[in-house]
């Protein structure tokens, strides 16, 4: 295949169309990360986070399948690591982050493909705080050489030193278990009217497939995160290049692995350069936008929104400079460790994930009090 298509070519449109489909998925059935874990903690509203297990689980068995079938360029797949205290911080940081901006990562993007003004605001801010990192890079990353444990091993099976079905057979089985148990008694369907309305343990079937899809074509599931980076490594270059030049950050060059369909080695780093990373990022972002653009289009509710308080656009822009730094900080997106590193075992993901936990919370109990204090003043 190499002879005849461009490995750029071919991953940003295997990206494109999975974007495409992802966004119009999580527009259908509201799939955001943000709001699962908000309603988990605050309201005890469990439906949307038994479809994340789902994903997992599914998602899990899937790349595991993929593996033995030996359809996989790399396993584990790139850019991830080994555990670091870093991975826990960063999942610390986000989960308020997400929580603060109304949306994840890609449920910025979604919600902005819809019309929504206040995840537009959130993608701003998203973009500011990935530029941030630059400025404390070094410093962050003695402190990563520093926390990191087990080197050189990335997953569980890795560490323990066993056959990765192993520890994916000890989880997938209990928790398939798990899902029948809620699926007999009806704890996965969501209680909904909306015309069109996806339910979200078929959305996390669906995104379960495009996942594992991702990693088999491209090399790797899906991540958004290192191309906010790279745009604010561009902003930064053409109007303060002087100092842009001297960000070793934007010099790096993490990505590097043998893509099998083309039969290319993929490189690509943070810095403002059209690499293999902007190839695979890039389309899957407009993917995501696109898709939840169609999506509200057909249900006739694309429509530009924007009547919302200035109180809810100061938490949308500063939880995304918050998302966008604590992603470079664990390194990387909740979408690339729980959808991708997670169902892997990746000892990263899961520092990350319990991270996260107690992120959201603080981030729900923190987005409690400011909606309290805004709704008494508005009854003086």
């Amino acid at each position: 295949m190499s002879g005849s298509i461009h490995p750029f070519v071919f991953v940003g449109i295997v990206s494109l169309f999975l974007g495409l489909a992802a966004g119009f998925v999580m527009h259908r059935s509201d799939f955001c990360m943000a709001g699962m874990f908000r309603d988990l903690f605050l309201f005890r509203r469990t439906v949307m986070i038994k479809s994340f297990v789902l994903l997992v689980v599914t998602s899990m068995v899937l790349f595991e399948a993929a593996r033995r079938a030996g359809l996989l360029s790399v396993y584990p797949f790139p850019l991830l690591y080994p555990p670091t205290a870093a991975n826990l911080i960063g999942g610390l940081l986000f989960g308020i982050g997400m929580v603060l901006a109304g949306g994840c990562v890609v449920g910025t993007l979604y919600k902005m493909g819809a019309g929504s003004v206040l995840s537009l605001t959130a993608f701003g801010g998203l973009i500011s705080g990935s530029g941030l990192y630059a400025e404390i890079h070094p410093a962050w990353a003695a402190f990563v050489n520093k926390t990191t444990m087990f080197p050189g091993k990335i997953t569980v099976a890795q560490i323990v030193g066993v056959d990765p079905l192993v520890p994916v057979l000890i989880v997938a089985i209990p928790g398939a278990l798990l899902l029948f148990s809620w699926h007999k008694k009806g704890g996965l369907v969501r209680p909904a009217f909306a015309a069109g309305y996806l339910q979200p343990y078929k959305a996390a079937l669906a995104l379960s497939l495009i996942g594992v899809v991702s990693y088999v074509l491209i090399g790797m599931p899906m991540g958004v995160t290192s191309s906010f980076t790279k745009i604010a490594g561009f902003i930064e270059s053409v109007f303060w290049k002087s100092h842009f030049d001297h960000l070793v950050y934007y010099q790096g060059m993490p990505l590097s692995y043998f893509h099998r369909e083309t039969a290319s080695v993929l490189t690509g780093g943070p810095g403002p350069s059209y690499d293999a990373l902007a190839a695979i990022q890039i389309p899957l972002i407009i993917g995501i936008v696109a898709g939840s653009a169609v999506s509200a289009a057909l249900l006739g509710e694309l429509r530009v929104y924007y009547r919302v308080p200035a109180r809810q656009y100061a938490l949308a822009g500063g939880g995304g400079v918050m998302m966008g730094l604590a992603s470079r900080l664990a390194p990387t997106c909740n979408v690339w460790h729980l959808l991708g590193g997670l169902p892997i075992l990746s000892a990263s993901s899961l520092l990350f994930f319990l991270g996260l936990l107690p992120g959201a919370w603080l981030g729900g109990m923190f987005l409690v009090r400011v909606l309290a204090a805004q709704g008494a003043g508005q009854c003086r």
